[in-house]
């Protein structure tokens, strides 16, 4: 019997070192390139959630909040105006309250109920409480934290273009206000007014 000798392919190599290398550097580039990736997400996420966080920080600083009771003036059965005192929250940052007399408000007070919704109704402002300056004098209509408003909101167009009785202002009429700063959350109002009506009504 003749002796079978198996020889190798004279084409078939081994790899070598380079080869190995330029792998391994393949595979370092491609993990660098993902772990950029990660972390992108992460610092885009994590800006985000800040941005949430200080958002979420000026809505609570810049909030309004009622102070005392709910008073309306009536005439013939019917509210023609309503009044609020209005404070802001400790620490918080100043509320422009210019009033609608110049049309130059910067906070909005609208009115929904069951017949009609009004987006900005006309109101005006006294200074109850007010920082001063030196010479005694009111020095802007900025509400700060230990300042204390009253609005005064005039709510006669309501009755005046209601389409029938039942949506004029009257005895037993539920309605909401909505005190909507420039930036903060929205102070809302909902009272019902009385059956016996006097001139000046505490809504409670």
């Amino acid at each position: 019997m003749g002796v079978f000798i198996r020889r190798a392919n004279s084409d078939q190599q081994g790899i070598t070192g380079l080869e190995t290398a330029i792998i391994l550097i393949a595979f370092v580039m491609v993990a660098s390139v993902f772990s950029y990736v990660v972390l992108s997400a992460g610092l885009f996420s994590s800006q985000k959630a800040k941005e949430a966080v200080y958002a979420g920080l000026e809505e609570v600083r810049s909030t309004v909040e009622l102070k005392g009771d709910v008073i309306a003036k009536a005439e013939n059965g019917i509210v023609t105006n309503i009044y609020l005192s209005v404070g802001a929250h400790p620490k918080t940052e100043p509320i422009d309250f210019t009033d609608t007399t110049e049309g130059k408000n910067k906070v909005v007070i609208s009115y929904v109920d069951a017949y009609q919704q009004v987006p900005s109704l006309n109101w005006t402002l006294t200074k109850l409480t007010q920082n001063v300056s030196g010479n005694g004098t009111a020095t802007d209509n900025l509400l700060d934290d230990n300042e204390l408003f009253q609005i005064d909101i005039n709510v006669k167009p309501i009755s005046d273009n209601a389409s029938s009785d039942d949506a004029k202002l009257g005895p037993y009429h539920t309605f909401n206000l909505e005190v909507k700063p420039p930036k903060g959350a929205i102070l809302t109002i909902e009272r019902t007014i009385p059956p016996r009506m006097d001139k000046m009504l505490n809504l409670r």
